[in-house]
C-alpha cells in the first residue's frame, strides 16, 4: 500500500517566511488544496491561513530556527479526515529525527465542559455557533498518536513526534477554563500556548529541532507507509482477553472465522471484497465487529471501525479500553463521513457496523461526497457490512443490501452475504423480536401473542411508576436506562450541564424529564443518565439490560390498527425533516415512508434491553392494546373517536401550525 498522507503545503523555513511576507502564502495553500482534497476551501478555511499564518511566521523569526527546516501545512491523515495545521522538521543535536506538530485555533473564548464519553471537552465559537469540542492539547495528542500508530517509517525510523496547540488569538486569565485541572492531562502531553506565549513556542521549537533536515524528515513522513505499530498491535492484543462484553456465541464465531478468511485472503491477493452479515437486533453484530476491528489490526492490517451514529463508537471504544487510556484507541472508531476524499484502496479494511444508517452526503451540512456506501468500499480492499434493514429511522438512512450490491458491483469487488440468526438479546430467543414486529404491523409473523418467552415485558399506567422501575433495576448494574420517541423538542441549548430543563413532560401525571444532556457523561454508561431519557439517536446500537420507553402522540391504536402520525413528532426532530417536500410531491408515499421510519424507531427502542422492555404510551387506547397482546391483563380497548379518520393528515398538512422545513 502506498503513502496515503496527503500533503497540502510544504518548504523550508526560508520560503515559507518569504511566502508570508509577498502575502501568497494563502493562496500557495489554497491552490495545492484544491488539488489535493478535490475541492474548493471555504472562506473561513481560507481567511484562517491569512492569519494563523502571519503568527507562525512570527515565531519561526529567530535565526536559532534553521532556515533549512521542513515545514509542512495541511495535512491530511487518512482515514480520519484529520489535518495538521502545521508541521516543522529537523534534527537534534544527538541527530534523532524531530517533527514538532502544533494545532492553530483562532478562538478568543471557551468555557470548560464536564467529561464527555471519556474525555474532558470544551466548549468555544466555532462553525457559527457554540459547540462542545475537544481540548487543543488533546486534539494535538491524538494526532500524534495517530501519526505514531499508523506511520511505518515514523516507527522504523523511530522519528520523534512532539505535539502542541498555539491559541494565536487567546489570551489566558486567571482561573482560565482552558487550564483547568482536568485538562493538565493533555497539556502535559502536548503544551498549550496563547497569544502572549511566542516566546515559549519558539523555545519549545528550538528545544528539539537544532538542525535542519532541507525536509528530509518530511519526506520519511509523508512516504511512510499506513500500517498499525507494533504498540498498537500489541496493545489491542490483550485488550478482549477476559472482556466478557465482546465474547462470542457459536453462531457469531463461525462468521467471524469466515469474515477473517475472506479479509485476509483479500488483502494479501491484493482484490477487493465486500461481505454483508445480516441480523435483527441482538444477534451480535456489534460484538462480532469489535472482534474483527481487533483481530484485524494485531494481523497488521490496517482496520477502523465505522458507525454514522457517534454514541456506539463512543461506548464500544470505552468498553474495549480496559486499563488503557482511550488515547491509545479512539482513532480505531470513525464516522462514516471520513471517506469522501480517500483513495481507492487506501485502507485495508472497514468494518461498517450499522450500516442502515448509511447516507449519501457527509460533513455538517449534508453537502460532501457523493455515497457513503460507494465511498467505503472504495477506499478498502476489505468491506464488511453489519447490516439491519428494519432499523432505518431516518429519511436520510440509504443503507441497504441492494445498494451495497449494486457498488460493489461497480468497484468490482466481490460479494458474499451471511445472516445472524440466533437472538441472545431479549434473553435467548427471537421470538420476542417476531412478537413485536407482528403487534406494530411491521411483518406478518406466527408469534401473535407473548407466551412462552422469558422476557419482561411491561405496559405501565403511569410514567411515574415506569421511570420508578427503570431505577430499581439500574441499581443491579447500571444498564438500564430510559428512551422516548421524538414528541418533544430538544432544547438548542447546547451547553446543558444538569437536567432542571425538563423537555419530556406529561401534564396529567405530573412528569418531567430532561432529554439525556449534551455535556457530562455518556448517556449509555453514565453514573447518574438513569435520570434522563434517551432518543433514537443516542441508543441506536447499543444495549441495556432494561429499558423503558416512552411512546409519544407519533403513534396510536384506532379502529383496530396501529396508526402513526409524523405530525405529532418534535419539529427539532431532523429524522423526518423533508417529509413535508415529499408529502406535497406524494401524499401517500409520503405516509408510507413516515409510518415505516416511525414503527421502526420504536421497534428499535423496544430491542434495547436484554432481559427486558417496560413502555408507557401517552395513547391509552395503544397501551390497552399491548397489555392485551402481552397477556399482562385483558384490558378494555377505550371507544374511539371516530371522525378522528386516518385521512385526517391530509387535512393537517394544510394547517401552517405545522411547519416541519
Amino acid at each position: 500500500m502506498g503513502a496515503t498522507i496527503m500533503l497540502v503545503y510544504q518548504g523550508i523555513k526560508k520560503s515559507f517566511i518569504e511566502d508570508v511576507n509577498l502575502g501568497i502564502i494563502a493562496d500557495k495553500i489554497r491552490e495545492k488544496y484544491i488539488e489535493c482534497i478535490h475541492r474548493k476551501p471555504s472562506a473561513p478555511e481560507f481567511n484562517s491561513w491569512k492569519n494563523s499564518m502571519q503568527y507562525m511566521r512570527g515565531v519561526l523569526d529567530d535565526n536559532e530556527i534553521p532556515n533549512n527546516m521542513g515545514v509542512a501545512i495541511e495535512y491530511n491523515i487518512p482515514p480520519t479526515g484529520c489535518r495538521i495545521d502545521f508541521m516543522m522538521t529537523g534534527y537534534s543535536k544527538k541527530d534523532s529525527h524531530e517533527a514538532v506538530i502544533v494545532e492553530l485555533k483562532q478562538w478568543d473564548e471557551c468555557k470548560e465542559v464536564d467529561k464527555v464519553d471519556g474525555v474532558y471537552k470544551v466548549n468555544t465559537y466555532t462553525g457559527g455557533a457554540w459547540r462542545d469540542v475537544n481540548h487543543p492539547s488533546y486534539q494535538a495528542m491524538t494526532y500524534a498518536n495517530l501519526i505514531r500508530d499508523y506511520n511505518v517509517n515514523v516507527e522504523n525510523n523511530k522519528i520523534n513526534i512532539r505535539p502542541c496547540a498555539f491559541l494565536h488569538n487567546y489570551y489566558f486569565t486567571d482561573d482560565d477554563p482552558l487550564l483547568k485541572e482536568q485538562y493538565q492531562e493533555y497539556i502535559k502531553d502536548a503544551p498549550l500556548f496563547a497569544h502572549s506565549d511566542v516566546l515559549k513556542l519558539r523555545e519549545f521549537i528550538k528545544r528539539y529541532i537544532k538542525i535542519g533536515d532541507d525536509k528530509e524528515v518530511l519526506y520519511e513522513i509523508e512516504n511512510g507507509r499506513i500500517k498499525p505499530s507494533k504498540m498498537l498491535q500489541d496493545t489491542l492484543g490483550s485488550m478482549l482477553k477476559g472482556n466478557n462484553e465482546f465474547y462470542m456465541i457459536d453462531s457469531q464465531n463461525i462468521i467471524y472465522k469466515y469474515a477473517l478468511k475472506n479479509a485476509k485472503d483479500t488483502i494479501n491477493k491484493s482484490i477487493k471484497n465486500v461481505v454483508i452479515v445480516k441480523g435483527g437486533p441482538g444477534t451480535g453484530k456489534s460484538v462480532l465487529a469489535i472482534n474483527l476491528l481487533v483481530e484485524l489490526n494485531k494481523n497488521g492490517f490496517t482496520c477502523f471501525y465505522v458507525t454514522s451514529n457517534s454514541a456506539p463508537r463512543a461506548v464500544y471504544s470505552t468498553k474495549l479500553k480496559g486499563n488503557f487510556t482511550k488515547k491509545y484507541i479512539e482513532h480505531l472508531f470513525q464516522g462514516s463521513g471520513k471517506f469522501y476524499d480517500e483513495k481507492s484502496n487506501a485502507l485495508d479494511c472497514l468494518v461498517v457496523d450499522e450500516a442502515h444508517r448509511l447516507t449519501k452526503k457527509s460533513g455538517y451540512h449534508s453537502n460532501l461526497g457523493e455515497n457513503q456506501v460507494k465511498e467505503i468500499i472504495n477506499a478498502s480492499r476489505f468491506s464488511i457490512f453489519f447490516l439491519d434493514e428494519n432499523q432505518r429511522v431516518t429519511l436520510k438512512d440509504i443503507g441497504s443490501e441492494e445498494l451495497i450490491k449494486k457498488y460493489a458491483n461497480e468497484l468490482g469487488a466481490g460479494v458474499e452475504t451471511y445472516e445472524l440468526e440466533s437472538q441472545f438479546r431479549c434473553n435467548g430467543s427471537d421470538g420476542y423480536i417476531a412478537w413485536l414486529d407482528n403487534v406494530l404491523e411491521i411483518r406478518n409473523t406466527a408469534n401473535f401473542d407473548i407466551d412462552g418467552f422469558n422476557y419482561d415485558f411491561k405496559v405501565f399506567d403511569d410514567p411515574n411508576k415506569l421511570r420508578t422501575a427503570i431505577e430499581e433495576k439500574n441499581k443491579e448494574s447500571n444498564k438500564s436506562r430510559i428512551v422516548a420517541g421524538y414528541c418533544w423538542e430538544w432544547p438548542n441549548d447546547k451547553n446543558r450541564s444538569n437536567d432542571n430543563d425538563k423537555n419530556i413532560k406529561i401534564p396529567q401525571y405530573n412528569f418531567e424529564m430532561s432529554w439525556n444532556l449534551s455535556g457530562g457523561e455518556s448517556f449509555a454508561i453514565g453514573e447518574h443518565t438513569v435520570k434522563q431519557a434517551g432518543c433514537i439517536h443516542t441508543t441506536q446500537g447499543l444495549e441495556f439490560d432494561y429499558v423503558g420507553v416512552i411512546i409519544g402522540d407519533d403513534m396510536r391504536y384506532e379502529n383496530e390498527t396501529i396508526i402513526t402520525d409524523y405530525r405529532k413528532r418534535a419539529k427539532t426532530d431532523r429524522s423526518l425533516w423533508g417529509i413535508k417536500s415529499m408529502y406535497k410531491k406524494d401524499p401517500e408515499n409520503a405516509l408510507k415512508v413516515a409510518d415505516e421510519i416511525i414503527k421502526n424507531t420504536y421497534r428499535t427502542l423496544m430491542t434495547r434491553g436484554m432481559k427486558g422492555c417496560y413502555v408507557y404510551c401517552t395513547d391509552k387506547n395503544l397501551s390497552e392494546y399491548l397489555k392485551k397482546r402481552s397477556n399482562q391483563n385483558e384490558g378494555i380497548v377505550y371507544p374511539i373517536d371516530h371522525e378522528e379518520q386516518y385521512s385526517d393528515l391530509i387535512v393537517a398538512e394544510e394547517s401552517e401550525e405545522y411547519e416541519y422545513e
